[in-house]
């Protein structure tokens, strides 16, 4: 079997992804702005508000973080198509390394760098993974917001509780998993850029090359065998 499908749909892969998920948000917010890179809907409510009052500038000021999150978008569709993966034997550690390199050499830039540029780039990071990793078992799951993930979770206790449907249960506990991991990862960033500034961001690549080593344990035993 692949080892990568087996990782990649598995809770530890998407709890951890989610810490890093709610880090570089908070990452985002505190040291650059006051942004949620990671989330664009607030990027085109306020585009659309903005363009409505004839405020031109403000509202092309937030199309660049839109168009970053499309070209991610477009990357990871990119990694995975199936003409492209053959060549690069596991695309869905390539993307990850990618996520990786790019937090990488965030962390490098000084913090008086251009925080739009350093926003563009996350929102790109951001896009990646989001497109990459988002299933878990058979369900769709977003590692770099959290609205869907709750909503899921409040749905599927739901059902559990008054329904008594199979496997809701089992879909409530990891959501709420999920949602918790967000919070945590929320809370730790927040915590380490305002100490480290743009050298936080190595926080989430380290998150990130904790997911690239279950990818490389979860191979182990097959490769034994």
């Amino acid at each position: 079997m692949n080892s990568g499908r087996i990782t990649a749909g598995t809770l530890r892969l998407a709890a951890l992804l989610a810490v890093a998920g709610g880090f570089l948000d908070s990452f985002t917010f505190v040291a650059h702005g006051g942004v949620f890179a990671n989330a664009q809907t607030g990027n085109v409510v306020l585009l659309g508000v903005f363009a409505a009052r004839g405020d031109w500038a403000d509202a092309l000021s937030h199309v660049p973080p839109l168009l970053a999150f499309v070209a991610g978008v477009a990357v990871a569709e990119t990694v995975t198509h199936p003409r492209v993966a053959p060549w690069l034997r596991r695309p869905l550690r390539v993307a990850l390394l990618a996520e990786i390199v790019v937090l990488a050499v965030i962390g490098f830039l000084p913090d008086s760098f251009s925080s739009t540029t350093i926003v563009l780039i996350v929102s790109f990071v951001a896009a990646l993974q989001n497109s990459t990793f988002g299933k878990l078992g058979e369900w769709a799951v977003n590692t770099t917001m959290t609205t869907g993930n709750l909503r899921t979770a409040t749905r599927a206790a739901y059902r559990a509780v008054f329904r008594k449907e199979p496997g809701a249960a089992a879909q409530a506990r990891a959501f709420g998993a999920i949602c918790l991991s967000f919070l945590a990862g929320a809370g730790l960033g927040a915590l380490v850029t305002a100490w480290l500034g743009n050298r936080a961001a190595w926080g989430a690549a380290l998150l990130l090359c904790a997911g690239m080593l279950l990818f490389v344990l979860d191979e182990r035993p097959r490769q034994s065998r």
